[in-house]
């Protein structure tokens, strides 16, 4: 079975400490990889945590402070130095386009990857590997260097990649992955009803095949999903970005005694992030993105549940790794 899990780099906001890093996640989902903001020293979390240049599909910038986006010039030089074979795209908000554009050129080095931009400018779905080229995005230069390595491009992954605006002193975006449902097969069943081999294929796609009817035999298997949220005021996108996730991280940069300051710096607390949590049914649930003033995690995990959450929680620490839940049944 393919690997779908978070690997966590950094936990910090905006100051890092001894023990945390800048921010900085990255989600493995069936051999595509989505790094999310980059914070300062992320390469080098890359390589404590086990994570490659090779790993990473897309990078996904909510916004453009230092503590979520300086480590994208490494990690885009890293790409290059190690010559990814595939096409990286990068989503972030259209209005920090000159801050993405600063990063990525900050020093000279040999381009040997194809890097395709899609800035962010509304709420919607994204494209991205495998899909055509979307309108107004830069798909980067493409190599000169004929010893570069190259390989086909992707297909389209099996799931959908949305963004949803945030409430943050600057443009802000948080994301979410959706796999769409579909059915699981029974061995079972299939073997009662004669169909075997190429014929499950032919079943899956036509939906009958022979008088047997697809529903006949299998059964519904629920997509998995997955959201993003970062730096953010209490609003409808951290709402809609939380709904019914399997799998949510989400910043709780204060505790609940400092929520005059987290919403005049535009952050939640973990009381909040608990909260949304439990109202939108998520089932394994990430704190991560700490402010430095505090020195007990286990401070945030106890708001969070007084905020009523029951599921999976995790008081986020740099190298962890938190597997997706397995599917509803």
């Amino acid at each position: 079975m393919s690997s779908r899990e978070l690997v966590v780099l950094g936990t910090a906001s905006q100051v890092p400490t001894r023990h945390r890093n800048h921010n900085g996640h990255v989600l493995l989902w069936d051999g595509q990889g989505i790094l999310f903001d980059p914070g300062e020293g992320t390469q080098r979390q890359m390589l404590r945590a086990g994570v490659s240049a090779h790993d990473l599909h897309r990078i996904c910038v909510t916004h453009f402070h230092g503590d979520h986006s300086l480590g994208l010039a490494g990690v885009i030089q890293r790409i290059n130095l190690d010559r990814v074979p595939h096409t990286v795209t990068a989503h972030y908000p259209a209005s920090g386009r000159h801050y993405f554009e600063r990063l990525r050129y900050a020093t000279a080095y040999r381009e040997t990857v194809r890097l395709r931009e899609e800035p962010v400018a509304q709420t919607g779905e994204l494209t991205g590997p495998g899909h055509g080229h979307a309108g107004g995005a830069d798909p980067g230069p493409a190599s000169t260097d004929p010893s570069a390595q190259t390989s086909p491009e992707p297909s389209p992954p099996p799931f959908t990649l949305s963004a949803h605006r945030l409430s943050h002193p600057v443009e802000a975006f948080g994301y979410r992955l959706d796999e769409p449902d579909s059915r699981r097969m029974l061995p079972g069943r299939l073997a009662a009803r004669g169909v075997r081999g190429p014929d499950i294929a032919r079943l899956k796609r036509t939906g009958e095949l022979r008088g047997v009817r697809l529903e006949e035999v299998s059964e519904p298997r629920p997509g998995q999903s997955f959201a993003f949220i970062m730096d953010t005021r209490m609003c409808d996108g951290v709402h809609a970005l939380a709904r019914g996730c399997d799998l949510l991280v989400i910043e709780s940069t204060f505790l609940d005694e400092d929520a005059a300051l987290a919403e005049e710096y535009g952050h939640l607390t973990a009381g909040q992030a608990g909260g949304v949590a439990a109202r939108a049914g998520v089932r394994s649930l990430v704190l991560t993105h700490f402010s430095q003033r505090y020195t007990d995690p286990a401070c945030f995990a106890r708001q969070a549940r007084r905020a009523g959450f029951e599921g999976e929680l995790t008081v986020a620490e740099d190298l962890m790794r938190v597997p997706v839940p397995k599917r509803r049944t």
